[in-house]
């Protein structure tokens, strides 16, 4: 299933189909907006951002509330962009969001460890400076996306006293009392559990004593592959995300996981890792765009496989959609790291953009093209996307054809926006 639009705010599935399309010039034609941009005179404030609600399994029972989580989290990310903010406190702001839904497996309503207990991962990626901030197996913070963001923020102040190199990454208890001592609230984990997850966990707990009787007397390597499976199972998934793109032309990507349920305390995941969560770089004189990702699903599939920073690399090349559609196939579904898995797991998205070269006839007038996609191998894809040109958000459950295997097949959707404003 690949599709891709050229429309703002279209969104074209095309199921089935291994087509090439290409998007349409970005220098074309420059629409009635410009005159709208003239008559109000707006300021260099707006972009766009495209969230996701993870990649793994969303039933049609609670797609409502998916699909309005990713909305909420469009419109916070917008609202700080319309009031001046850069990309990265946009995509800080989008998270936060994300993390307060009960419905994600991020922040409130996280699943469980084998422990019972709830300890989280995130990062963040600031393009413009190439910052990154993250914690990994943190417990008691209700929103570990502001942890990581601190760490990012303090990184650019320069060394420490004695000349010590800042942190970028913090795990266990010594994130937690980093944060707090940086002002950032607690949150108990018992208040940050909800119905849904703690039902979840007893239901996968008596999942996993049934499992451990019925293998008695079999061999270490069916239980491992056993308690893989279960761990891996549908619904465990959601992962939230999201990538920004301010006026400026500025990226920045972010990513926050309560991880698999049940996975072993002190497990961290794709979300906290280095070029495996996400990644957002700006435009250089190497790379011609400006690209952002973050990524959702098996946390061990998407850690052996870099694949975030692999679908931005790719990103550089003329075609997006082909791009991404290759990376995904060769670095992740075909990996060599991956050789010895039955399923590979997991979903991106993808955001880049380029300054339009062909200059309007007025030389106040900015404008930005921004090609958008999302991929998957899972069974579904939460996505939700907005301009700051936008009224509200557009929301979208992507899913893979009828018939195919998740894990083994693929699907790609996305579209194009150009954004334009008036700099005074």
């Amino acid at each position: 299933m690949i599709g891709l639009s050229s429309n703002v705010g279209v969104m074209e599935s095309l199921k089935n189909s291994a087509e090439e399309q290409q998007p349409s010039s970005p220098l074309n034609s420059w629409s009635k907006n410009q005159d709208s941009c003239r008559n109000h005179k707006q300021k260099l404030a707006g972009g766009f951002v495209l969230v996701h609600a993870g990649a793994g399994y969303h039933s049609e029972s609670k797609a409502k509330e998916y699909k309005h989580v990713c909305k909420r989290a469009c419109q916070r990310a917008v609202d700080r962009l319309k009031a001046g903010a850069l990309a990265v406190e946009a995509v800080a702001a989008a998270l936060v969001e994300l993390e307060d839904s009960p419905f994600t497996n991020a922040g409130m309503g996280s699943n469980l460890n084998l422990s019972g207990e709830i300890e989280c991962d995130a990062s963040i990626m600031d393009g413009k400076t190439l910052h990154y901030g993250a914690v990994g197996a943190i417990s008691g913070i209700k929103n570990p996306v502001l942890v990581a963001n601190r760490l990012l923020n303090e990184a650019q102040k320069g060394k420490l006293s004695a000349g010590r190199i800042p942190p970028c990454f913090l795990v266990g208890r010594g994130a937690h009392d980093w944060a707090v001592s940086h002002g950032i609230p607690q949150c108990p984990s018992e208040k940050m559990a909800t119905k849904f997850s703690l039902s979840a966990y007893k239901r996968n707990k008596r999942k996993m004593e049934l499992a451990e009787k019925m293998d008695q007397g079999h061999n270490q390597t069916k239980k491992r592959r056993q308690s893989c499976e279960n761990e891996n199972g549908p619904g465990c998934l959601d992962t939230v995300g999201a990538v920004v793109v301010d006026l400026e032309g500025n990226v920045a990507a972010a990513v926050s996981s309560g991880g698999l349920a049940m996975k072993h305390p002190g497990r961290v995941g794709q979300a906290a890792h280095y070029g495996c969560g996400c990644w957002a770089e700006n435009a250089c004189n190497m790379n011609p765009y400006s690209t952002a990702v973050s990524t959702s699903g098996c946390g061990e599939h998407l850690i052996r496989t870099m694949l975030a920073r692999e679908c931005s690399a790719a990103m550089q090349s003329e075609d997006a959609h082909q791009a991404l559609l290759e990376a995904m196939q060769n670095k992740f579904i075909s990996s060599p790291f991956l050789a010895s898995e039955d399923r590979v797991l997991g979903g991106v998205i993808v955001l880049r953009c380029c300054r339009c070269v062909e200059a309007p006839p007025s030389q106040n007038i900015q404008g930005i093209l921004v090609e958008f996609l999302w991929s998957h191998t899972t069974e579904s894809m939460c996505v939700g996307y907005m301009s700051a040109q936008d009224s509200k958000a557009k929301t979208h459950i992507s899913r893979l054809p009828p018939g195919t295997v998740p894990g083994q097949c693929l699907a790609i959707e996305g579209g194009v926006c150009r954004l334009m404003s008036v700099v005074e």
